[in-house]
């Protein structure tokens, strides 16, 4: 049986993945053209997005941890990984057009060829599954670090991070403005 918390949980994120996938559409984020401009460095939509939601979700989380709401769950900094996966996910979203978030949010817009890729995601996430023996072995011990955050390597508080990261990506926003090169 399904506790009222988990009834609550799953309901609040149908709710909030709706309203991400909304928002997504709304940056047309979701439009293979506006992604694909990004690596052709004539739109800056995308980079604008996320490091919108990078600020806010951060500082989100931020507040929940410092209220008592949410607990931070450091994991380990694999960091050949990392540059594997960021690799390999970069690679797809310039083939694919999409990440997969965006991806699920043009396939709620009727995309079919965002959905033809979702397979390939799906493909992709059964054939990590299979070889993650071989990942963990093989690949994860490699340049390993621990459970390790900025903050923990350069002494600079979480919120002075964040504050940082916020005035950059304001910055960025203001000279992208000012090329005209930005959307």
């Amino acid at each position: 049986m399904i506790s009222n918390s988990s009834t609550l949980g799953l309901a609040l994120a149908v709710v909030f993945g709706a309203a991400f996938g909304w928002l997504l559409h709304r940056g047309r984020v979701t439009d293979y053209n506006v992604i694909v401009n990004q690596f052709r460095l004539k739109d800056f939509t995308v980079l604008k997005v996320m490091l919108t939601a990078i600020i806010v979700g951060g500082m989100g989380v931020l507040v929940l941890v410092h209220l008592g709401l949410a607990k931070w769950h450091i994991r380990d900094a694999n960091l050949l990984a990392t540059l594997l996966g960021g690799a390999l996910f970069g690679i797809g979203m310039v083939v694919y057009g999409y990440c997969p978030g965006t991806a699920l949010a043009a396939v709620g817009t009727g995309s079919l060829h965002a959905l033809v890729g979702v397979f390939g995601m799906i493909a992709g996430a059964i054939l990590y599954a299979l070889s993650f023996d071989w990942v963990r072995t093989n690949v994860l011990p490699v340049w390993g670090v621990g459970k390790v955050t900025l903050t923990d390597v350069t002494g600079v508080p979480t919120v002075a991070v964040y504050a940082v990261l916020a005035v950059v990506a304001l910055l960025a926003f203001r000279a992208l403005e000012r090329g005209g090169r930005a959307h």
